[in-house]
Formats: C-alpha cells, structure tokens, sequence
C-alpha cells in the first residue's frame, strides 16, 4: 500500500483524540478531533517542509504529526475556557 503512512497517522491523530475526549469526560470529539488532526498536519509541515527532517516516504514525519498533536491536545486542554 502506497498510502499507509498517511492512513496511519490520520487513524493515530483521531485516536490520541478520542482518548484525549475520553480522559475530559467527554466534552467534544469534534473540538478535540479538530485540534489533533490540525496538530497533526503541522507536525507534518514542519517534519517534511521546514525542518526537511523527513521525506513523505519515510516513517519519520508520522512520529512528528503525533507528537504535534499530543502537544496540542495538552495545550488545548491547558488553556481552554472551563466554564
């Protein structure tokens, strides 16, 4: 499969963000969903485009996509409005 680098790391964005909607109670899967899968392109971003630390056919900027959003889902739990 040509492809499975990206299945993987889409599949692993919206699983770190169903846990993360897991571990809040619940709260939103659509606004975690969102933050991790926009983290993720990010870490993409920078891992292929900006750092040039990977090429799209290595499994390298797939770590970084995840990492992004496990950042992202920490900050946006961190700083969200809590009413």
């Amino acid at each position: 499969m040509p492809y499975v680098e990206i299945i993987i790391a889409v599949v692993g964005a919206f699983a770190l963000a169903w846990l993360a909607d897991l571990v809040s109670g619940r709260r939103g899967l659509f606004a975690t969903s969102l933050v991790s899968g926009v983290a993720a392109v990010c870490g993409w971003f920078l891992a292929v485009r900006v750092f040039a630390a990977s090429t799209m056919s290595e499994w390298t900027w797939v770590l970084w996509s995840l990492v992004a959003s496990t950042v992202a889902l920490g900050a946006f739990f961190l700083f969200r409005s809590k009413r």
